[in-house]
């Protein structure tokens, strides 16, 4: 063999090494790129997981807030309007069918006719009148 053909294979030797060394390299690269690609979607996803649940937590604060003190309203506003109260056998039973009988609830206070505001103890009311 002469000396250009073996000059030759040595440099298509060397050329086939350096070859194979850039696509190793290129492949460790691509791994490399790889892992930092899945740590940075890993972060972003931890760090945009995080200010969602956190945004969700401040926007749902005054939320609740207020539907707490709706709450505590209504409480308060249903003790103000006047609902009545049938008389039973167990609860002022001297005023069943009495047309004097009033039987509203005001802030928590029945009041039952206005001669006896507060009811009748026995039966028989002396100012039971007919419906």
């Amino acid at each position: 063999m002469e000396q250009w053909q073996k000059d030759l294979m040595e440099i298509i030797e060397t050329v086939a090494e350096e070859v194979e060394h850039f696509f190793l390299g290129m492949g460790e690269m691509v791994d490399t790129l790889f892992e930092l690609t899945e740590e940075f979607t890993e972060q972003v996803h931890t760090t945009i997981a995080t200010e969602v649940d956190q945004y969700l937590q401040d926007l749902a604060e005054p939320i609740l807030e207020v539907y707490g003190e709706i709450g505590d309203l209504m409480a308060d506003a249903d003790q103000g309007f006047p609902y009545s109260v049938e008389p039973t056998l167990e609860q002022n039973s001297a005023c069943i069918g009495c047309s004097n009988y009033h039987g509203h609830v005001y802030g928590g206070n029945l009041l039952v006719c206005a001669m006896h505001p507060h009811g009748w103890d026995d039966k028989n009311c002396p100012d039971w009148e007919k419906e």
